[in-house]
This record gives C-alpha cells, structure tokens and sequence, in this order.
C-alpha cells in the first residue's frame, strides 16, 4: 500500500506533463498518466501551474471537477483492468469501450461514476469498498444486473 497524499498526486501529474516532450524519460505508469492527460487538454492549465492549485478545492456543489481526481480515477481504473481486478472488469471495460466506437475515454468516464459512487459509500458507511456494488454498478452500464453469486470483500476478510 502507497502512502500518497494529494500534494504527492498532483506533483505526479504535472510532473508527466513537464516530461511530454521526452517521452523516453517516462516509466510505465507515467506513459499510462501521459495518455490520460492527452486526452484531456482542458487540464493542462492546472498541470503548468501546479504549485498554485496545490491547495485548491473543488466542489461538485458549485459544479467544479477536481481535475487531479478525474485522472486518478482513469488511471485507478486503468490498473484495475490492466491486472483484470476485480475480475471481469476488463472485459466490461472493453465492452463498453467496443459501446461507445472505442472510445475509451467515454467508457472509462461511465465507469469512473461507478468507481466514484463506490468510494464515497464506503467513505460515508467508514468501511472498505463494496466489491459487489461496484461490480454492479459496472454491469448497469451494460445492461446487465448482478451477480448471482456474491464475491468476497477484501475488508471482509477474518486475519485470524
């Protein structure tokens, strides 16, 4: 487990941002960031001036979008599926990724309001994530229900 804070995530990212012209210096995830970040130039004015949005809150109540957590959610969600956890994920993803013409940002933009649901419920009843709500939630956006047979969360587990 990473002890990563938000001045750590959003040093991250702008860091990704300043090496894009040489893209050689990047290591695997930072390529993945890279991609995020292309993909959303709407951004690039909080990239080039980290330092001043370090402290900065956005708040959905005034309509804003915390840009730093939309592109840790893509990537949250692009690990999830690089390494197919929770199970089935990837396969959802490149479902909805075939939905929307292969656009994957589109696809991972649905998944993300799932990813996002999932993390404040489990925020708001101070327990992990619910791997079967989010699971659902993902099928939803296909059509499908949920599982017939519950999975096991990780926070559920007995360490005796």
């Amino acid at each position: 487990m990473y002890d990563v804070n938000t001045t750590d995530v959003r040093h991250f990212f702008a860091d990704v941002w300043q090496k894009r012209q040489q893209p050689e210096q990047l290591d695997a995830l930072q390529k993945k960031a890279w991609r995020i970040i292309a993909a959303h130039p709407e951004y690039e004015p909080y990239l080039a001036s980290v330092e001043r949005y370090l402290h900065h809150t956005w708040t959905p109540e005034a309509g804003q979008t915390n840009p730093y957590l939309h592109l840790s959610l893509h990537l949250s969600i692009q690990e999830q599926v690089a390494i197919d956890q929770p199970f089935g994920i990837a396969a959802i993803h490149q479902q909805l990724c075939a939905k929307y013409n292969d656009d994957w940002v589109q696809a991972e933009h649905e998944m993300m309001e799932a990813l996002a649901e999932t993390i404040w419920t489990a925020q708001r009843n101070r327990q992990g994530l619910d791997v079967n709500a989010y699971m659902t939630r993902l099928r939803r956006l296909l059509g499908i229900g949920q599982e017939e047979k519950a999975r096991i969360n990780p926070h559920e587990v007995n360490a005796d």
